[in-house]
């Protein structure tokens, strides 16, 4: 009786070897076009098919240059992941050297940062090229523990010829993504790998927790830095009249005057200081201060730019989401995350507009989710809410907007499991 596929990763447990036979048997059924004996789980399966697309030699590794140490020592101190290390090593090496695995912690561009862990592991490790500063995306190496989680944007478990090319097959690996709480950005992943015989079914689970630990550390960091600003924001803001804000350098708000409470402010890619106009704010004047920035709004009310405004929805990069705003009184960027990459390509297909219930049948296929689309909507319209409708939720009118999508049509959001997502996949795919 063939096995389902959500069963394979437990049966490795009970017999490793066994199990490896029969994935070995279902990837050569895949590759050669055969009829396989149990079909790939999902995710394993998209990811094949990527690498089908993309060229990936499915039976001859390729192994890019290894970065100079300078260039990893650069990466190490400007990666945000830095902060976080302490929570992965203390929540992930003690366990992982008894159980012979080796830590892995790659950056953005799936280059190694830091590994760790047993020193027999670590020997095997760099027989596969899996070493600092080496480059582990999925689509230069195949599908792996570290490149898959970073495309899906969820935890995925590989074990032995769920890994697209045959000299990974001796390897099994569970990787978590870790995104910046500040804006959804995708900072790296976190991998725990080690030999076939290491494999257990409860990894996944625990990587995808410490992940989620070392995001919760994140956000505490986050918060003691807003309260350093607003210390310093306070007095500042004491003598001033009218409408003025601190934020972060990433636009997140420390303190106000004369005005409600905006949780962020959209700034510029490069804010420089001078006369600005922002989304929500309209004309303002943004100076330096401290770790972050002082906006002055000007005085009055400021008419929302109307006219040729052009918004520009990017998805075709693998990993990084955008929205552009042009011909406003300043043209500006944002990068999305996931959840608002979603949201905006639902809007952008349905321009005359979806009600929050429609909105979460497209997302979630149960239109009751009605309270999770209005909170990330009220998200994004604070920083898109000029160009922004509701009660039907939609672009407005005067805004013309471009969807710039992946030369693949499968490759368009591909952490997204929202059924209408799917459904717009398919038909992009249609003659």
């Amino acid at each position: 009786m063939a096995l389902s596929p959500m069963i394979v990763t437990q049966f490795a447990a009970v017999d490793v070897a066994r199990a490896a036979r029969m994935l070995s048997e279902v990837r050569s059924a895949r590759l050669s076009g055969g009829r396989a004996p149990v079909a790939p789980r999902p995710v394993i399966e998209q990811s094949w098919d990527r690498m089908l697309r993309g060229g990936v030699d499915p039976e001859h590794d390729f192994r890019s240059g290894l970065l100079p140490p300078e260039e990893v020592r650069r990466r190490r101190e400007s990666s945000e992941l830095r902060h976080v290390l302490p929570v992965l090593r203390e929540a992930l090496l003690s366990v992982a050297d008894v159980a012979h695995h080796i830590m892995v912690v790659a950056d953005e561009d799936g280059r190694v940062l830091w590994r760790e862990g047993s020193a027999r592991v670590l020997r095997r490790a760099d027989g596969l090229g899996f070493e600092v500063g080496a480059d582990w995306r999925e689509e230069v190496v195949g599908t792996n523990g570290v490149g898959t989680p970073a495309v899906t944007r969820r935890p995925v478990q590989v074990f032995a010829s769920e890994h697209f090319v045959r000299s990974q097959a001796t390897w099994t690996c569970a990787g978590a993504p870790i995104t910046d709480p500040r804006s959804g950005r995708l900072l790296g992943v976190v991998d725990v790998s080690g030999p076939l015989e290491t494999m257990h079914p409860a990894t996944l689970a625990w990587v995808d927790s410490v992940a989620k630990l070392a995001e919760a550390r994140l956000r505490e960091l986050h918060v003691q830095s807003l309260e350093r600003l607003r210390a310093v924001a306070a007095p500042v803001l004491a003598r001033l009249e009218g409408r003025a804000l601190v934020a972060d350098r990433d636009g997140w708000t420390a303190a106000v005057t004369g005005m409600p409470y905006l949780e962020r402010v959209v700034l510029p890619k490069s804010p420089e200081a001078g006369a600005r106009w922002l989304p929500v704010l309209g004309a303002c004047t943004v100076e330096p201060l401290a770790e972050g920035w002082l906006v002055r709004a000007a005085a009055g009310p400021v008419p929302v730019p109307r006219g040729a405004t052009r918004i520009v929805l990017d998805l075709g990069q693998p990993r990084r989401w955008s929205v552009r705003v042009l011909g406003g009184a300043e043209d500006w960027v944002r990068e999305l995350s996931p959840r608002h990459a979603e949201l905006l390509y639902l809007l952008a297909v349905h321009r005359d507009g979806r009600s929050a219930s429609g909105l979460a049948e497209d997302m979630f296929g149960d239109p009751a989710r009605t309270v999770t689309v209005r909170a990330e909507m009220s998200r994004v319209r604070r920083y898109l809410g000029a160009y922004l409708e509701h009660r039907p939720y939609r672009f407005c009118e005067v805004a013309e907007v471009e969807v710039l999508l992946p030369p693949d049509p499968r490759d368009l959001l591909p952490h997204s499991t929202a059924p209408a997502v799917a459904e717009g996949r398919a038909s992009l795919r249609m003659p």
